[in-house]
């Protein structure tokens, strides 16, 4: 099923391990062109490594090969067909392409017929029809654009300053690897991958009428990664600009951004009471690479946006769930909590004068406990290497550590 001489992704393939042959669905989602579809692939893989004559039944919704299978009728009867006395595993790739999906699936699962794997570009099939109708009977397996870590192994790179760069640059789409290392050939591969998703999975999928508005806004948040707003806030700032749009309907616009996991929208939290704050988060994209080509960035202009945008990838890709923290007048980038616990980290360019070391280190100081934090920043001399229990790390550093 897969293509033996290209690099597994290993991270998803320890995920998914403990769910093979049981009883639940297993769906990728994520943000097109991140991987899902090789990820299944490498599933499969590692089945047939196991049983060889397990029956795959593999369907690739964009191959004009399955364009037949437009609802869930005709799903559960192709599905029949192939089946076969041995073990059978079905994946069905971008499956919300199948009208009404969800009922061919939970009938393929009552009857024991195949073990089922799936994976969508659009978060909405996750509480909408997948809860309806599967509640408690599936698992979500995100899959993310490479991390630094995957991007020099795919790219058989070393890590230093130069390949970082380069990630910052152009982010972590897997198909970059088959491009030449040319900034105009990159970018307008990736601006095709966001001319898809903007129409497939947001403008399509969301019956969005008002297509300018929608451009208007990812330039917005593009501009202004990691800044703190409100919706309301979004709306003054684009009303000043002559674009007029209520409050309810721009949430609903940034819903579809974050369904289709172009964006990711991250809430303010309480140190101290733990309680969430219903206004004021910051967004972050899946890919900084298309972030990037959306505004035509300036690296030196937007390194500090760009090292926020990855440190909050790199937490989500190891499975950590991520708020901005408040600790009264004061604010700490990242709260990263997960079943082993909880880190705290702050970000920034460099460490250039003793007003940024106070604000960096003192934002930490000010936590009394004693989880790990950390100050991420790409000074290549640390000005300490560890302060009350903070430790600063340089970005590569960071992003290569073996345990966070």
């Amino acid at each position: 099923m897969v293509n033996k001489s290209f690099i597994k992704r290993d991270l998803y393939t320890e995920r998914i391990r403990p769910f093979i042959d049981k009883n639940v669905i297993k769906v990728f989602v994520g943000q097109r062109r991140v991987g899902k579809s090789f990820v299944m692939k490498q599933t499969a893989d590692e089945i047939i490594n196991a049983n060889p004559n397990a029956n795959i039944i593999f369907i690739d919704k964009e191959l004009f090969e399955y364009s037949e299978i437009k609802n869930a009728s005709d799903l559960y009867e192709y599905v029949t067909k192939q089946l076969n006395s041995e073990k059978n595993y079905l994946f069905v790739d971008e499956i919300q392409e199948i009208e009404n999906f969800e009922l061919a699936l939970r009938s393929l699962l009552n009857e024991n017929k195949c073990d089922i794997y799936c994976s969508g570009s659009n978060a909405k099939m996750l509480s909408g029809e997948l809860a309806t109708h599967l509640s408690g009977r599936y698992i979500a397996i995100n899959v993310y654009s490479l991390n630094y870590r995957e991007y020099i192994k795919f790219n058989n790179l070393n890590a230093s300053n130069e390949t970082l760069k380069n990630f910052l640059t152009y982010g972590g789409m897997p198909f970059l690897v088959n491009l030449p290392n040319d900034k105009d050939v990159i970018f307008e591969y990736l601006k095709n991958i966001y001319s898809t998703i903007l129409l497939k999975d947001i403008i399509a999928h969301q019956q969005i009428k008002n297509i300018a508005f929608i451009e208007s806004l990812v330039n917005f948040l593009a501009d202004n990664v990691g800044s703190i707003f409100s919706a309301k806030s979004i709306c003054d700032y684009l009303k000043a600009q002559k674009i007029n749009m209520t409050i309810p309907t721009l949430q609903n616009y940034i819903k579809s951004l974050c369904d289709s996991y172009v964006i990711h929208r991250v809430q303010r939290i309480d140190i101290q009471g733990l309680k969430i704050f219903e206004i004021g988060e910051k967004y972050y994209f899946e890919d900084f690479g298309i972030r990037n080509t959306l505004r035509n960035s300036n690296f030196s202009t937007d390194i500090n946006k760009l090292i926020e945008n990855v440190v909050y990838k790199e937490l989500l890709t190891r499975k950590y769930t991520v708020h901005i923290g408040k600790l009264k007048n004061k604010e700490i980038d990242f709260i990263a909590e997960n079943q082993s616990g909880r880190i705290y980290v702050q970000c920034c360019y460099l460490l250039s004068s003793e007003n940024v070391i106070e604000r960096e280190f003192g934002n930490l100081e000010d936590i009394k406990d004693n989880y790990p934090k950390y100050v991420v920043s790409m000074d290549d001399y640390p000005c300490t290497n560890n302060y009350q229990g903070i430790k600063q790390i340089h970005l590569k550093d960071f992003l290569l550590l073996e345990n966070l």
